[in-house]
């Protein structure tokens, strides 16, 4: 063989493994990755392990966190959650993250609003997944409930537990959308998907983009629900195949029958409480299940946490939203109801952390490698006093030099 041939041979070789296409599917190879399995002590800071999902209590996390002065005991758990998501079944539950009732209930009473206001207004609000009717949708839920009730909100998106998760897989700056979803019973179960970014294209669409995006693709975004209600069987919580997000060929199965039979057979279904809140790769294949229940309107609050380096699911005005709800946080501050880190939480859910693209003309990083964000301006407000008008006036200008 010549050198030249070689090359070319090489090459091909090279060319063929950058890309993926449905004709490398191969439910065996799928079969035998899925058969994976972890034990307890492979999740030592989990309190059980159901179906292969850890599964977290929320109360003696947070017990853990308050005794803790050193922080060794959240870069473990941060970990140990990073590990779950990337290397084990994908997926964990934090079983009441969300512990106020009162604070659910007005949710829950703004959302209904919302359904309804939306639902007269004759807008409708279509699924990726599901067929029309099946479920009422509140696209961009996160901009509606902070310019609706802005210090509902704050108290709602304090949550330290989803603020440490989001750092744990995405680092600081992330940014949350919202979408609400309810469930009607009678409604059908989903189609066995993957989420943003390639998980909303057809397998034609996904097949152009190289094999590195499709790695890339699961690390820019952490896919979570928070369970509004109650999720008894019956009302068709959420079904998840453990260990499918580290399947190559996974955003290409959209199509692939043997895959969704095998789906129908081998995934998993976990019930959930009022304020339990699950996590997962956006990789994991999933669906919502049927609703056979006879009363249950199924309510969850899904959320896409995206990495700052990427680009969200929705398209926020967070410039609103922050005007919204500083005069609020700034009051919630004076009283003490809410902590400094629960103050950062609700900043970090609400305002734009990062601080790119900018007009490096006008707005300089002076002082440091880059310019102040929105997020970093509304904690220096906060601690300073500003007004509300001081504030506006601040972010209002640096809006304009964002474009």
């Amino acid at each position: 063989m010549t050198a030249q041939s070689f090359d070319k041979q090489s090459s091909v070789s090279r060319l063929n493994k950058n890309w993926l296409d449905r004709s490398q599917i191969d439910i065996e190879q799928l079969i035998a990755l899925l058969s994976n399995r972890i034990d307890k002590p492979a999740v030592p800071l989990a309190s059980d392990l159901v179906q292969q999902v850890p599964v977290y209590n929320a109360k003696t996390l947070r017990n853990r966190l308050a005794e803790e002065l050193s922080g060794d005991f959240l870069k473990a758990l941060q970990s140990e959650w990073k590990w779950v998501w990337e290397s084990g079944p994908g997926i964990l539950v934090i079983q009441g993250a969300f512990y106020d009732e009162l604070t659910m209930d007005q949710v829950n009473q703004v959302f209904a609003e919302l359904i309804k206001l939306e639902k007269d207004s004759g807008l409708a609000a279509g699924d990726h997944f599901a067929k029309p009717g099946a479920n009422n949708r509140v696209w961009n839920a996160l901009e509606k409930l902070c310019l609706y009730k802005p210090q509902l909100f704050a108290r709602y998106y304090s949550n330290e537990l989803l603020a440490y998760a989001a750092e744990a897989w995405l680092g600081p700056a992330y940014q949350i959308t919202s979408q609400v979803n309810c469930v009607n019973p009678g409604g059908m179960a989903q189609v066995a998907h993957r989420d943003y970014h390639l998980g909303f294209m057809t397998p034609e669409h996904a097949e152009r983009y190289p094999e590195q995006v499709h790695r890339l693709s699961p690390l820019l975004t952490l896919q979570c629900a928070i369970a509004q209600v109650d999720m008894p069987l019956e009302s068709g919580p959420t079904l998840y195949l453990p260990h499918s997000q580290k399947y190559a060929q996974g955003y290409l199965l959209a199509d692939y029958k043997p895959f969704h039979d095998y789906f129908a057979k081998h995934r998993i279904q976990i019930p959930l409480k009022r304020g339990d809140l699950v996590m997962f790769n956006p990789a994991l294949i999933h669906a919502a299940g049927s609703n056979t229940s006879k009363d249950i309107q199924r309510l969850a609050n899904l959320l896409q946490i995206s990495s700052a380096f990427g680009r969200s699911l929705e398209s926020v005005d967070r410039l609103t939203m922050s005007k919204a709800l500083y005069p609020e946080l700034a009051e919630l501050k004076a009283t003490g109801e809410l902590s400094e880190i629960e103050i950062d939480c609700a900043i970090a859910a609400c305002a734009e952390g990062y601080p790119f693209p900018t007009n490096l003309d006008l707005d300089p990083p002076i002082g440091g490698l880059a310019p102040p964000s929105q997020a970093a301006h509304f904690r220096t407000a906060l601690s300073e006093n500003w007004s509300a008008e001081q504030f506006n006036a601040k972010i209002d200008l640096q809006a304009q030099w964002r474009g």
